[in-house]
């Protein structure tokens, strides 16, 4: 398949697709012309990676994940990014019932409501927290 077909195929963009192969995620078995040729289990692979990222793996996550010999998943990293994946879980759902509450609040003010407080210092809390993500190259 060449790279247009791959781009079809998966819905990604060409640029990502060339991305990925600089990262070291996918490879090109040669060339037509111009145009890029993958084997038609790249597609699969791409399933993968977007399986991967949706779950919050970062890239590199993933490229350690796929060998010359295969896909070996390293369950200890699948067990911590599901523990990962059940924090957030959690901290939205707190923040989609308070987000419920203030909606329905009776309060004159919402500033006068604890429930509305409580997600305010809650939402302090995890904005403290985000550059910290970006600075150790988390997100």
């Amino acid at each position: 398949m060449d790279i247009t077909e791959v781009s079809k195929a998966c819905g990604l963009p060409t640029s990502t697709l060339r991305f990925y192969e600089e990262k070291g995620l996918i490879q090109s078995n040669g060339r037509n012309g111009l145009r890029r040729l993958f084997d038609a289990n790249v597609l699969e692979r791409l399933a993968l990676i977007s399986l991967g990222r949706s779950a919050g793996f970062s890239l590199d996550e993933i490229r350690e994940m796929f060998t010359p010999t295969g896909l070996e998943i390293n369950r200890t990293l699948l067990l911590a990014k599901a523990d990962e994946l059940d924090k957030k879980i959690k901290e939205l759902t707190a923040m989609r019932d308070g987000l419920r509450h203030a909606a329905a609040c009776t309060a004159p003010n919402h500033f006068e409501c604890p429930k509305f407080l409580r997600l305010l210092r809650v939402a302090g809390k995890n904005r403290v927290r985000q550059p910290n993500k970006l600075k150790d190259n988390k997100l």
